[in-house]
């Protein structure tokens, strides 16, 4: 099937509940990221900032760019004039070189928290403690130039659904917690990235209102 094909029949999918697709084009060529632009995809996803950087300019102004791969502080300058939303915050020294570089363009960067939720150490992200502490921290009330929008994870790898659905049941319920205590006033806080090729129809199950697919779109690479 062509990557229109494949992006029509994943959004048929997602018709009728709260999620969006954002199209994973990290490794693909700019062609291809074209292809999904033509057939109407507009949030794309990158792993890394220097990528994103080099494929920005070849594209249309009016995609939404996310961030979705763990993120240095020495790259955040690469991507702070353009990047919508960085999905991989794990910690308050990256959210401030995030503030640091966002206001030397007078814009606004949003954030997503990105929770471990995953039974496998290869994946990262904040504990709820870690998170609470970061909520709760002087320097984070005092940002003006990153805005947190919602909570993000990865599921565990695994045939067992049972414990996939369970992964994405945690981090709907840290996103619901830190809403009622942190955000009951912002609603903008309101994205929960959750869900990839193998596992997207689940996580939308689940409550997830970003699903991030490669694959299923553009094949293996």
């Amino acid at each position: 099937m062509s990557i229109a094909e494949n992006l029509h029949r994943i959004e048929q999918t997602l018709a009728g509940t709260n999620a969006r697709l954002v199209a994973v084009t990290k490794t693909h060529p700019v062609a291809l990221l074209q292809e999904a632009y033509d057939a109407g995809s507009r949030l794309f996803g990158e792993n890394r900032a220097q990528e994103m950087a080099a494929k920005q300019p070849q594209l249309p102004a009016d995609v939404q760019w996310h961030l979705i791969g763990q993120l240095q502080t020495n790259k955040v300058k690469y991507i702070a004039s353009f990047v919508h939303t960085v999905q991989s915050v794990d910690s308050l020294k990256l959210m401030l070189e995030m503030e640091k570089q966002a206001a030397k363009h007078d814009r606004v960067i949003e954030g997503l928290l990105q929770f471990q939720i995953a039974d496998e150490d290869t994946k990262t992200g904040l504990t709820l403690p870690e998170a609470e502490e970061i909520l709760g921290s002087e320097e984070y009330r005092a940002l003006r130039h990153v805005r947190l929008t919602g909570v993000m994870g990865i599921a565990t790898n695994t045939d067992d659904e049972d414990q996939v659905r369970r992964e994405f049941r945690q981090l709907r319920g840290y996103f619901d917690k830190l809403r009622a205590l942190y955000f009951a006033d912002e609603p903008a806080f309101r994205e929960v990235s959750m869900g990839m090729s193998a596992d997207y129809p689940l996580a939308v199950r689940e409550g997830s209102t970003l699903v991030r697919v490669g694959s299923a779109i553009f094949g293996r690479r």
